[in-house]
């Protein structure tokens, strides 16, 4: 049997639907982050640069792109023998055959990938989180402590602690309680969703809560670990860490990247983040291109200005066009003569010339008035908009549209346009 001292399986096979049609064709780790970026690739970078060389990947929402950029796991180094990554989606058994229906039961599902690594250790991820965390300091903490499951925690604003599982700790960081989303909460410490089992703990509260429907880390296991006199402890982090799931909160990260000083730093020597990273040639600046506090990915063509904005590869941006506060992702082109004020623009995109991207007053939107907010205007993968038309603020706009669709040239703020079907 391989010994492994603590592994990784890292829960990547979230819909996402609070991106919005960003997530309609792709799981949500799989969704562009920072111009070069996909989500994912955060998790993976931190466990290979914590010494975390074995990982799981649980997969089951549209994993064709997660699965394709993952591949073997060449740009983590985590191509290996013995270890390295492995995609986990769930599989038909001879009997009992079910999807992935709780955190937990996708854990539950892989007991038997588990078992072959024997480890003394299993770290919990999501996949969908923008962080950078040396696990191998949250072990050692876990192992000082004599815990048997760790949970790691940030303190949050105490106003907002009703959003999150909150634990209630004494001095030594025992955790003595816990709550699911308080009223009225007692500690500010919030649950990061990353967790350190110790494997014997592990095996047993999956096996003794497997019938539970839906089965949960924060529902059904870590309330019977509780419950059972195991030693539960908070290891409490103190980096930046973004839960980007939902398009105000991806939008934020984004913009936050392009500060003067960020907050988090892509470029730190120490500790990298790796991506898959296709060959492109560099970018090319005409000559009466203006760039100002940027990101911009190799092979993007600008002709116009960009403002505060995060473009990610292979773009091209016309001339005249101005770009303010926006994400564009790889492969998109932008007409001439255009302007975008506060626009998200998925992968592949066509805007023809002389369009107008957030324009006019603020409305909630029709269809999703919790998800396209904050005057983001919305753009799916592979649509097409037609030359010469404005679009309001907190619209959405799927499929490939013609003029036709613009009454009047001018689709309202709060509109949605779905011509792909993406909307449930």
């Amino acid at each position: 049997m391989i010994k492994k001292e603590m592994i990784a399986m890292l829960l990547a096979g979230g819909q996402g639907s609070r991106l919005g049609v960003l997530t309609a064709n792709m799981a949500k780790p799989a969704v562009s982050f920072g111009g070069k970026y996909r989500i994912i690739d955060f998790p993976l970078s931190n466990c290979i640069n914590s010494g975390v060389d074995t990982v799981g990947v649980l997969t089951q929402y549209q994993p064709l792109r997660l699965n394709s950029h993952i591949g073997i796991g060449i740009p983590w180094d985590l191509d290996r023998n013995i270890g390295g990554v492995s995609i986990l989606p769930p599989y038909e058994k001879s009997t009992d055959s079910e999807w992935y229906t709780g955190t937990a039961n996708a854990i539950y599902q892989n007991l038997e990938y588990m078992e072959q690594y024997n480890p003394d250790y299993v770290l919990i991820l999501s996949g969908d989180h923008i962080y950078k965390m040396d696990y191998e300091t949250m072990l050692d903490f876990h192992k000082a402590s004599k815990a048997d499951v760790t949970i790691a925690v940030m303190p949050v604003p105490m106003e907002e602690a009703s959003r999150f599982g909150i634990m209630i700790t004494d001095d030594d960081r025992k955790i003595i309680d816990f709550e699911e989303k308080p009223e009225h909460p007692r500690s500010n410490l919030a649950s990061m969703g990353i967790y350190i089992f110790s494997w014997e703990t592990l095996k047993e509260s999956l096996l003794k809560n497997r019938t539970q429907s839906g089965l949960d880390f924060g529902k059904h296991v870590i309330p019977y670990c509780k419950d059972n006199g195991k030693r539960l402890f908070a290891y409490e982090f103190d980096g930046y860490w973004k839960d980007v799931g939902t398009l105000t909160s991806y939008w934020e990260a984004n913009m936050e990247l392009i500060d003067i000083v960020p907050e988090f730093n892509l470029y730190e020597e120490y500790w990298k983040i790796y991506t898959s990273n296709l060959i492109q040639p560099p970018q090319y600046l005409g000559p009466d291109s203006i760039i100002e506090r940027s990101i911009i990915g190799e092979g993007t063509e600008i002709f116009g200005e960009v403002h505060n904005s995060v473009i990610g590869r292979g773009v091209t941006i016309g001339k005249g066009t101005v770009v303010n506060h926006s994400i564009i992702m790889n492969g998109t082109h932008i007409g001439d003569n255009c302007v975008l004020e506060k626009a998200i623009i998925a992968e592949n995109v066509t805007v023809g010339d002389d369009v107008r991207l957030g324009v006019g007053e603020e409305k909630d939107n029709e269809t999703k008035p919790g998800i396209y907010r904050e005057g983001i205007c919305t753009i799916g993968e592979k649509s097409v908009v037609p030359s010469g038309v404005s679009i309001g603020k907190n619209t959405m706009i799927s499929g490939i549209t013609t003029s036709e669709d613009y009454p009047g040239g001018l689709l309202e703020s709060g509109r949605t346009l779905d011509k792909a079907g993406d909307i449930e």
